[in-house]
């Protein structure tokens, strides 16, 4: 298993699974590596977290924007205008690439800078009430009993791992963001990689993940699992354009689902 994804205990303490290495920390918990639990499973749930768990489709696009003048502030750098556009966006691209060239800086080390204070930015944010949980997480505590849960999402690993401990979501036994960086840019959904590292740590032979988009929907059916796709408000009339293993309104729908294995 590559690094990153954590095992949890329900009592909100954490620890690292002894097969990662240091390469990512998460900024907001400390892993207790004595106290790690292998809790084996036939059959693993896993949620995305933005839209899903969390209320809002993503990390606001500011947070990029005040990232990118927090590192050329660091390094005492200057953009012009048509320098600073791709600079700021949340894609590792061509643009992204040629501005850096511009710029006289590595590109791939400075869009880790950049993501660094991004994630540092977003969690400050969310810390400060900006976003709220979805009204139907409460269906977790049920769903958990008769299955394994986790937090497999396309945000940043250490804003993840924030808002699992910030909102205590105890339910959670493994919790996994994408690494900061290209390599984590690149392994986002619908890559499957985080989800096929889940179920592996997870050493589950079976898997639901639930969504809100397509990637999600993609990433599941590339991980060889099912997959729900949630509808709410905010893709309420969203053609989804693949087909999902099933189509739920609630968190609550899924109850059914998993206690009738």
């Amino acid at each position: 298993m590559g690094p990153g994804g954590r095992y949890r205990r329900t009592d909100g303490a954490h620890a690292r699974d002894e097969r990662t290495t240091t390469e990512t920390i998460p900024m907001t918990t400390v892993h207790d590596t004595e106290s790690r639990t292998d809790r084996r499973t036939d059959h693993a749930v896993l949620f995305d977290m933005d839209g899903v768990i969390l209320e809002g489709r993503g990390t606001d696009a500011s947070v990029h924007r005040r990232a990118l003048e927090d590192v050329l502030t660091d390094r005492e750098l200057e953009v012009d205008g048509d320098l600073r556009e791709p600079l700021e966006t949340y894609e590792y691209d061509d643009g992204f690439r040629a501005a850096c060239e511009r710029l006289g800086v590595d590109a791939a080390e400075f869009f880790h800078a950049r993501e660094k204070r991004s994630a540092k930015r977003s969690v400050s944010r969310l810390a400060a009430g900006t976003r709220r949980l979805c009204p139907d997480v409460d269906a977790l505590e049920a769903i958990a009993e008769h299955a394994v849960v986790g937090l497999v999402s396309n945000n940043y690993d250490p804003t993840v791992e924030f808002v699992v401990d910030h909102f205590r979501l105890t339910e959670f036994g493994y919790v996994r963001g994408r690494d900061l960086g290209p390599n984590g840019f690149r392994r986002r959904k619908p890559d499957p990689h985080y989800l096929n590292e889940a179920l592996d740590a997870l050493d589950a032979s079976e898997g639901l993940y639930v969504g809100d988009r397509a990637t999600d929907v993609i990433a599941a059916e590339r991980a060889g699992i099912d997959s729900a796709f949630v509808r709410r408000d905010h893709n309420a009339s969203l053609d989804l354009g693949v087909e999902p293993t099933v189509e739920i309104g609630s968190l609550h729908d899924l109850i059914p689902l998993v206690s009738d294995r």
